[in-house]
This record gives structure tokens, C-alpha cells and sequence, in this order.
């Protein structure tokens, strides 16, 4: 890659590296982090005239340490006001922007990279992980595999440049290093530009690329380090022979729970517990072929994040390329996966559970109390909560209304953190002393919209820590309603969802020291 200096007013750049296999837009995007240029108002100055966005850098013959001028400015030219002064707390709250909100900056589109935009808004969501990422250096092993070495400092430095900036940001190297890791993420098409790639993709290798890297510390202690200890989802299976009867048992640790989708299915439920159920073909020793086996699963542990992907890819023979399922699949606000965990893990989740619906009817009695102080408590306007339905037939009705069954007996489920009784933790990153429920918030939602996973356009959809939720459309941060996020449930040709990401709601045992 060569490199040149770049003239910008009275400012110099003298070493800045072209990538010549990426289009000038990206190495406009280079100049945008280094002056605030937007890449539309750049005119940079090359022999035989104005670079192009399209451009082919090997017929511009540039030569190392070749000096390039750059015009263009930072900010707009200022202009009169039309209006008086209008102060920010005067606003209306979606108008305020995103520092008074208290979300973080969106990311440059650097040509079909919307799913990867997406992948990290998601990702970068999740304090642990950014915990994690603040402290790898490096460790055993990154000799040995530096592509994995390279791409975990990149995100980690992705994350921390996304806190900081306060304008979006244009992720070349990680964009650069990823493709080097996965060159699928590299393809091109016919006419040299980079193609669209599968989110979920993009999802699952920098996952597992996080995994092998950010390992747990040798002590074994549970730390935010450990990525299995954040995603990771222990199922255990029994595997039987359809002809023989004979059974095995397998255990695996998976990354994200897969949601099927059929004729039949209509909800997030009905669609994972078809992909606890599914038929392969495996040997069997008893008839010395291979047969038929049906294989079934429950959770035996359960992460802090809990990631579903719906599955809305196939690949088409007919035509040779992936298509897509555009069947409405709705998906709760509060999910809860009890009815898919194992005996052992339903025990363990009892206690938790018992006291998460004891704090939660006290702060709903008190709130109602409250209520009848001020006079208010049968007024039409302040609903009580009301007792949902079985988990099965939970519908977006009542995921609106943040309820939820616990232990088999219809009991509200808050949306809030919790205030007076340091026992619970809803709502707050899981510690090491707390104990999960199975009961989870949707915190991050990405969503496809088109018909092809090679085509169409990635959006990140993800909740703040002050319960905003952003719209991240590429560089583009809006704030977003509430009933906003469950209408991406499919059915037609807009943003429908297609992973979703869930925080565990968690409570600290008694006796422990630790407070909200």
C-alpha cells in the first residue's frame, strides 16, 4: 500500500496509506477521521484531475510519498438564523440529539458493509464484552494465531473510538482486518465492488473469534473475560436411533438459540421449540448404516445474553441463491425460556425466580398503594397489572406490558431496575454473586429488510442504558419508540427482525453484600 502526504489548508497529513484495493471513497473516509471533511465535500486534487469515488487507483499511477491536496470544510458554512435561539431542554426529547440521550456515534457505511455496522451496534451493546475488550492486550497464543490477535484489538478499538467520537465513525481497520481474517467478507462483484454479506455471518465468526481470545483467567475465577461465561449456551441432548431405540447423549455449547420458522409458527416460541426437536442422519452401530435419529435439547445453562437468530435464509436450488421466509414471526419484550431448560436447571432457577416475583408484587402493591394516596386509584387511566398468560401463549400484548409467568403461576414481571431492596438486580448488568431467573429483556434487535440475504440493507435497532431505544442506520442515530421495536416482527417488505439479543434479568442471593 503506498503511502502519501496530504495537503489540507495550512495542515499536513505526511503519512497516510492508500488501500489500493479499496475504492477512493474509502481512503475519503481516512481523510474524514483525520480533518471532519465529509467524504461529499472533498475535492482532492490528483494529476489529470479530481479524485473520484469510483476510481480505479491502478490507472492513477500514485507513487509513494506523493503529495495530494485535499479542499473542502469541516462544517458548513455558517448561515444567519432565521429563528431566535432555541435551547436544547426546550426540544422535544427525539430532537435533543444523541449526547443529551445518551447514545453512542453511528458508523460510515464503507460500500455494503451494513451488516457489519449492524453486528457491532449490536455487540457494542453489551458492557462486559466492552469490559473485556479494554483489557486484552494480547496473551498466550497470539503468536501463534495473530489474524484472531488482530481482530480482537480492532474491535476493541472500534468500541472505544464509538464512546468517544461524537460524529459516526468510519471503522477501516476493523473492516480491513476482518476481511483479512474471513475472506468472505471480501467477495466482489463482476464490476469490482464489494458484495452484501449475511449479518448473521458476520455475527457468529466475530463471536467465536472473541471467544478464543478473550479467554477466561488462568485462576478460573468467573470474570467478565470468559465470552462462553456472557454468550455461551450449554445444551444437552439425547440423540435416539428411530429403527434401533438405542440413545446416546451429547452436550455442546452453542452461541445463539435458532428459531425455525414454518407454516405453523407465529411466535418466537413456537419457533424454538422446533429447533429443540430435529431429525439428522448419524451411523448406528446396533445396524452398522445410517439412520435416522431424532435429537432433542434443553438448556443446562443459560448466559448473562441470551442471542436468538431467526431463520429466514434457505438456500434455493432452483435458483441458486439464498432466499428469504417473509412470514411475520412475533417476538416478546420479555422472553422467558423455563420450558426449555433441563430438570437440574429448573431447579436451580426456582429459588431466584421465587424471590424476583416476591419484589416484584411489592413494588406493584406499593405502586398501587400510591396510587390510592393521591386520590387516582380508580381512575380509568392507571391500569393495574394483570396476570399473564403461560409463557406459551404470551402474545405482543402482553410483552408490552412487561408480565411474564414464573414457576408455573401467572405473576407481573417489571421492566424497571428496582429501587429499596437490594436483593434484586432487574435490569442491571448480571455479577459474579447473582443468579439468573431465565427471564429476559430485549436489549438489541437487528433487522433485514429485502428478499435476498445477498441484497437488501441491515439495520441495529438497540436499547440504551437509560431505556431509549436508537435506531442505528449506518452513520444515522434516531431515536426510536418502544411499540417501534415490536413491529419488526415480519410479514411484508420492511426492517423485519432477524437476531435478537436479550439480558437476563438477575437477583442477588440473601446475604450477599453486594447493592444495586
Amino acid at each position: 500500500m503506498p503511502t502519501v502526504s496530504v495537503k489540507w489548508h495550512k495542515e499536513v497529513f505526511p503519512t497516510v496509506e492508500i488501500d489500493t484495493d479499496q475504492p477512493p471513497y474509502v481512503f475519503k473516509c481516512q481523510l474524514y477521521d483525520l480533518t471532519g471533511v465529509p467524504p461529499e465535500r472533498q475535492k482532492i486534487m490528483m494529476k489529470g484531475g479530481l479524485l473520484k469515488d469510483d476510481a480505479d487507483w491502478s490507472k492513477l499511477g500514485v507513487k509513494e510519498g506523493q503529495r495530494l491536496m485535499m479542499l473542502g470544510t469541516a462544517d458548513e458554512v455558517p448561515k444567519a438564523p432565521e429563528k431566535g435561539p432555541i435551547f436544547v431542554e426546550d426540544l422535544p426529547e427525539e430532537e435533543q440529539g444523541g449526547a443529551s440521550l445518551g447514545y453512542t456515534a453511528g458508523l460510515v457505511n464503507l460500500g455494503n458493509t451494513c451488516y457489519m455496522n449492524s453486528t457491532i451496534q449490536c455487540l457494542h451493546s453489551v458492557p462486559e464484552l466492552k469490559s473485556a475488550l479494554q483489557k486484552y492486550s494480547g496473551g498466550p497464543g497470539s503468536e501463534m494465531d495473530p489474524s484472531s490477535h488482530t481482530l480482537t484489538l480492532a474491535t476493541r478499538d472500534l468500541f472505544s473510538e464509538l464512546d468517544k467520537s461524537h460524529r459516526p465513525v468510519a471503522p477501516m481497520r476493523f473492516l480491513t482486518v476482518l476481511r483479512n481474517k474471513y475472506p468472505q467478507f471480501a467477495q466482489q462483484t463482476n464490476t469490482g465492488l464489494y458484495m452484501q454479506q449475511d449479518a448473521e455471518e458476520c455475527w457468529s465468526q466475530l463471536v467465536y473469534t472473541l471467544s478464543q481470545r478473550l479467554q477466561p483467567p488462568p485462576d478460573g475465577r468467573l470474570a467478565p473475560a470468559n465470552v462462553k461465561e456472557v454468550f455461551g449456551i450449554d445444551l444437552t441432548s439425547m440423540v435416539k436411533c428411530v429403527e434401533s431405540g438405542e440413545e446416546s447423549s451429547e452436550r455442546e455449547t452453542v452461541y445463539s438459540l435458532k428459531c425455525h420458522i414454518s407454516s405453523e409458527v407465529n411466535h418466537l416460541y413456537e419457533g424454538l421449540k422446533q429447533g429443540f426437536k430435529s431429525e439428522l442422519e448419524k451411523f448406528s452401530p446396533a445396524l452398522g448404516r445410517t439412520v435416522i435419529h431424532v435429537k432433542e435439547s434443553l438448556i443446562s445453562h443459560l448466559p448473562p445474553y441470551l442471542t436468538v437468530q431467526f431463520v429466514r435464509f434457505f438456500w434455493k436450488k432452483e435458483s441458486k441463491q439464498k432466499a428469504k421466509i417473509l412470514r411475520k414471526v412475533d417476538y416478546p419484550l420479555v422472553l422467558d425460556v423455563l420450558d426449555f431448560c433441563s430438570e437440574d436447571l429448573k431447579e436451580k432457577l426456582r429459588s431466584p425466580r421465587q424471590v424476583l416475583r416476591e419484589e416484584e408484587d411489592k413494588k406493584a402493591g406499593l405502586k398501587r398503594k400510591s396510587k390510592e394516596e393521591d386520590g387516582v386509584g380508580n381512575s380509568a387511566n392507571n391500569k393495574e397489572i394483570q396476570p399473564s398468560m403461560s409463557v406459551k401463549d404470551i402474545n405482543m400484548q402482553d410483552a408490552q406490558e412487561k408480565t411474564a409467568s414464573v414457576d408455573g403461576t401467572s405473576q407481573p414481571v417489571s421492566s424497571g431496575s428496582g429501587a429499596g431492596d437490594s436483593e434484586v438486580l432487574t435490569q442491571h448488568q448480571p455479577s459474579l454473586d447473582s443468579q439468573l431467573t431465565g427471564i429476559y429483556d430485549l436489549v438489541a434487535v437487528l433487522t433485514h429488510k429485502g428478499r435476498s440475504a445477498d441484497s437488501g440493507h441491515y439495520v441495529a435497532w438497540v436499547k440504551q442504558e437509560n431505556g431509549k431505544w436508537i435506531k442505528f442506520n449506518d452513520e444515522d442515530a434516531i431515536p426510536q419508540r418502544e411499540e417501534d421495536i415490536t413491529k419488526l416482527s415480519g410479514g411484508g417488505d420492511w426492517h423485519m427482525a432477524y437476531i435478537c439479543l436479550y439480558k437476563a434479568r438477575s437477583v442477588i442471593p440473601t446475604g450477599s453484600s453486594q447493592t444495586t
